[in-house]
């Protein structure tokens, strides 16, 4: 079940000094220790097997970044802009994406463990094969976001918008997404089994069986 559980926050310092990104092109085992990155554009990054560990990024943004199994722990992202950016086969662990734009961003595969995603702009966001745990979704859109083939435990969805998300051999057994607004999910009747859902949406859902509800 989903009710019930704490999400852990980042652990991070109070006292982070300031880096840059460009630092890490020179480097043969690339990552970023307790600091702090702000302000900075960082488009079309490629960089495999980052580490980021206790870091927090404001107003930054990554667009088209290529940061496939990185390895992030105690991570906070602010007003930060990292669509289109690719964080496949990552290990995301007490991250907090914060006021995001993750347009397009590519979590396939990933392992994602007390991660928050807060009022963020997902539409369109991969998360294929990825396995969650403690997760919560918080006022934030996933249009047309795509959890296929997911494995979802203990993950929030509150107040977002779900229209035309992909949940397809994802199985949604005790997660409420009573809260969330959506015209239409693309999901199997199967995969809802155990689903929490509003009076209102279940009249939707009981068209997927064929069945008329009479008021």
């Amino acid at each position: 079940m989903t009710k019930g559980f704490k999400i852990e926050t980042p652990k991070i310092s109070a006292n982070l000094s300031k880096a840059n990104f460009n630092d890490l092109y020179y480097e043969e085992e690339p990552q970023l220790i307790n600091c702090m990155v702000t302000g900075s554009r960082e488009d079309d990054v490629e960089i495999s097997k980052l580490i980021l560990s206790g870091v927090v990024f404001k107003n930054v943004t990554f667009l088209n970044a290529k940061l496939p199994r990185i390895d992030m722990t105690d991570v906070a992202f602010e007003n930060c802009d990292l669509s289109n950016a690719s964080f496949s086969e990552g290990i995301i662990h007490r991250v907090t994406f914060k006021d995001c734009k993750l347009m397009g961003v590519d979590f396939s595969d990933a392992n994602l463990g007390n991660v928050t995603f807060d009022n963020c702009l997902a539409n369109f966001s991969e998360f294929v094969d990825a396995r969650f745990k403690q997760v919560a979704f918080v006022k934030s859109s996933l249009q047309s976001a795509n959890f296929y083939d997911s494995k979802l435990n203990k993950v929030k969805f509150t107040e977002c918008d779900l229209n035309e998300t992909h949940f397809e051999q994802t199985l949604l057994k005790g997660i409420d997404i009573s809260t969330c607004r959506f015209e239409r999910l693309n999901v199997s009747i199967e995969s809802l089994a155990g689903c929490e859902v509003s009076s209102e949406q279940a009249i939707g859902f009981a068209s997927l069986l064929g069945l008329k509800v009479k008021s």
